[in-house]
């Protein structure tokens, strides 16, 4: 859904795209009255942290201002916010849990129970853009910790045994859900598992590896 303040951006704002937390924040760096639809909105171009410029309409994308205690940038010649970032800060943020816990856990949109079983499947599915590989690996983490780099918290080694509990607990949910809507919706099953990469189809099978 787009942003509740989807008309007042301006250039210079730091935002945030909720349905890509492993872009990092953005800067809009231009801003354009648009229609879609027959209703205002506006389109964007933002440079991201991690996945550089981008053109979006508010009427499309989910973006919200970035919080305030994220929102000034970094003096040039000084440390990021991620990089003055500590392993123990960033658990204090989070909580008492563990990293492997926090690190395994599935975003809400493939787990919350006032969404259609449809709407979770889908959302789980799209998990299996990650892998534990490359730069993948450290979008992955970006979107599991809302850290720009998490490599100034965890190590690589620990990424990618971090990914493989996540991984494993993406399979058995994907299994659950797809099973689920296969018996209680099989046009809609065949309908999205039409659309299904081959990683989905292997994870559905008992291959899934993560890879």
């Amino acid at each position: 859904m787009p942003s509740k303040v989807s008309t007042d951006f301006k250039f210079g704002d730091r935002v945030v795209h909720a349905s890509r937390p492993e872009w990092g924040q953005g800067v809009v760096t231009s801003a354009a009255v648009d229609t879609v639809d027959g209703k205002s909105c506006q389109r964007l171009t933002i440079r991201f942290d991690r996945a550089g410029l981008k053109t979006l309409s508010t009427a499309l994308a989910s973006l919200r201002p970035a919080e305030a205690t994220d929102a000034t940038p970094a003096a040039a010649d000084g440390p990021t916010a991620a990089e003055q970032l500590t392993a123990t800060g960033w658990l204090d943020r989070l909580g008492a849990e563990s990293p492997e816990v926090i690190m395994a856990r599935l975003p809400e949109s493939a787990t919350d129970p006032f969404a259609t079983l449809v709407r979770r499947l889908e959302a789980t599915i799209k998990l299996y853009r990650f892998t534990p590989t490359g730069g993948s690996l450290l979008d992955w983490a970006a979107a599991q910790t809302g850290l720009a780099d998490p490599l100034t918290v965890f190590n690589r080694h620990e990424l990618e045994q971090f990914f493989a509990r996540f991984a494993s607990a993406r399979d058995n949910h994907l299994r659950q859900l797809a099973e689920e809507v296969r018996r209680k919706d099989p046009d809609a099953y065949s309908r999205v598992m039409a659309q299904a990469s081959q990683a989905v189809q292997s994870a559905l099978r008992g291959r899934g590896n993560g890879r």
